[in-house]
């Protein structure tokens, strides 16, 4: 039984992975973590507080940092990209939607204001929508980081 036990968390502590952890930007308070490997991924969808239409951010886990890597929107508006950058590919969705990718760019510091006009919702490695909202507050500033997780020396 000891032996089984050991193996177990052998195998828990080196494999690579770490957790997903939203925190205040203000205050550091932690609102959840969720554990992730690296090469997930996790969007933030919400509506533009200036063209009120659906937007998308994508993100994927690397190396204890978060990278950008794909973004779908329905209509221009401040904030929203305009002309497609050196590597990076514009596709236009069947239902109207414009998907650009080949971001591949670190945001060191990623943060959302949270409930402006609408909801903002996480999704993690396509599992269930989760309400930022609801988890964090309206107008909370959230931070998101890659926290690996600590290997322990045997």
């Amino acid at each position: 039984m000891i032996l089984i036990m050991v193996a177990a968390a052998t195998i828990f502590f080196s494999s690579e992975g770490g957790y997903l952890v939203l925190t205040n930007a203000d205050t550091g308070v932690e609102y959840a973590r969720y554990p992730v490997r690296d090469g997930d991924t996790f969007s933030v969808g919400f509506i533009h507080s200036v063209n009120n239409s659906p937007l998308t951010d994508f993100y994927e886990l690397r190396d204890g940092r978060i990278f950008v890597v794909k973004t779908i929107y329905y209509n221009f508006g401040a904030g929203v990209q305009t002309q497609i950058e050196e590597g990076q590919t514009l596709e236009y969705g069947e239902d109207g939607s414009m998907i650009v990718t080949g971001f591949d760019r670190e945001i060191p510091d990623l943060v959302y204001i949270v409930g402006t006009v609408s909801d903002h919702i996480l999704n993690v490695n396509g599992g269930e929508d989760i309400s930022l909202r609801d988890m964090c507050g309206r107008n909370s500033f959230v931070r998101f980081s890659y926290e690996k997780r600590h290997i322990i020396p045997w």
